[in-house]
């Protein structure tokens, strides 16, 4: 069995749970980017299996509860969403996403390591209702506690993010901030400033959860409260990947259409 850069595979040790790309190959070893888990790994060739790609794709409707309204008359204008990724393939995943659930939306592709220095100028230049900044992360188990900030890869570059974002709008209604991805130190996120955050339980998240979370507010109507626990379900692994405040909806609903 050949396996070529980029393919499509996945790994027996963990019983071919999840689907990787492979983006590089060197010395034996395959590099390995998550095509639905924002996770890169590396791996044995004898440990992989080719998969068949099912195109299949991923579905996602947000229950707007606006049954009092009636739609003919009443115009709607959803949260715009400022999204920066540190990873260019799930940055347009996420743009695809938005784009057909009619939401507008930026995106813009920087390291994570630099997001922090660029947000100041994107804030004022877009003026976003919901900001995310996500990418990749990883916690380093081997390193030892949890709490340590510099036992992750980037979670420490997320923070500095936040902070720059909540320096430039302190409220978290005016500015709803979504931050982090795999693995990644929730609770400094959540005291940096960010409305939502992952991970809870330090585990990967999904590629869309952020746009899941950001997409569900943009398309919620103005100052309705959110049922936080009904949202959390909607990402891949609920409250073990995604974790946040309560939070209001920030589309305007208008009269007459």
């Amino acid at each position: 069995m050949e396996i070529k850069k980029g393919d499509l595979v996945t790994r027996s040790s963990y019983h071919n749970d999840m689907v990787f790309k492979v983006v590089n190959i060197k010395n034996g070893i395959y590099y390995l980017k998550g095509i639905e888990e924002r996770l890169y790994a590396d791996s044995p060739m004898e440990d992989l299996n080719i998969y068949v790609e099912e195109n299949k794709e991923e579905e996602f409707e947000v229950d707007l509860e606006t049954n009092t309204l009636d739609r003919s008359d009443y115009f709607y204008l959803p949260a715009k969403i400022l999204h920066i990724d540190g990873d260019e393939e799930y940055l347009n995943r996420c743009l695809k996403f938005y784009k057909k659930n009619n939401i507008m939306a930026i995106g813009k592709k920087i390291s994570e390591k630099n997001m922090y220095e660029q947000l100041n100028q994107l804030l004022i230049e877009y003026k976003p209702d919901i900001l995310i900044v996500t990418g990749h992360d990883a916690f380093y188990k081997k390193k030892g506690d949890k709490n340590d900030i510099n036992n992750y890869k980037n979670s420490l570059y997320f923070v500095k993010a936040v902070k720059v974002a909540r320096s430039y709008e302190k409220s978290h209604e005016k500015l709803v901030i979504i931050a982090g991805a795999c693995q990644s130190d929730y609770e400094e996120l959540i005291k940096a400033g960010a409305n939502f955050a992952s991970s809870p339980k330090r585990v990967n998240i999904h590629t869309l959860d952020p746009a899941i979370i950001a997409s569900t507010i943009a398309l919620t109507e103005r100052n309705k409260e959110i049922d936080l626990i009904e949202l959390l379900e909607k990402t891949k692994y609920g409250k073990d990947g995604m974790g946040g405040i309560i939070s209001n909806g920030l589309m305007y609903v208008g009269y007459p259409r």
